[in-house]
C-alpha cells in the first residue's frame, strides 16, 4: 500500500493538473485496471504499453505516460493476488487521499 501512495503522489503532479483530483484519480485507476488485466491475460511486461494502446482506452493520452511506471508494481504481484484484488479501487482510494 505504501507503493500505491508513492505512485499516486507522483502522478498527482502537474502533468495531470488540468483534471480535477477526482477525474485524475479515476483515469489513473483505469490505467491500473488495464495493466492488471494485461497481467491476467499474460501479456509480457515489455508489451503492456502497446497492448493497452491497442484497446483504444478512454483516458486522455497523457495518462499513457504512467503505464511504464505502474506496470512493474502490478507485474511483481502473483496472478493469484491479482485475480482476487481490485487494484484500481485501492489506487483510487489512496489517490483521493493525496
Amino acid at each position: 500500500m505504501i507503493r500505491i501512495a508513492l505512485f499516486a503522489g507522483l502522478l498527482a503532479s502537474p502533468t495531470f493538473a488540468a483534471d480535477t483530483l477526482e477525474q485524475s484519480c479515476a483515469y489513473q485507476a483505469q490505467v491500473v485496471a488495464a495493466i492488471q488485466q494485461a497481467r491476467l491475460d499474460r501479456v509480457k511486461e515489455r508489451d503492456v504499453p502497446s497492448a493497452i494502446a491497442a484497446t483504444n482506452p478512454d483516458w486522455p493520452e497523457n495518462y499513457n505516460a504512467a503505464i511504464p511506471h505502474m506496470t512493474p508494481w502490478v507485474y511483481e504481484m502473483k496472478r493469484r493476488v491479482l485475480r482476487n484484488e481490485d487494484l484500481s479501487a485501492a489506487w483510487s482510494e489512496l489517490c483521493l487521499q493525496q
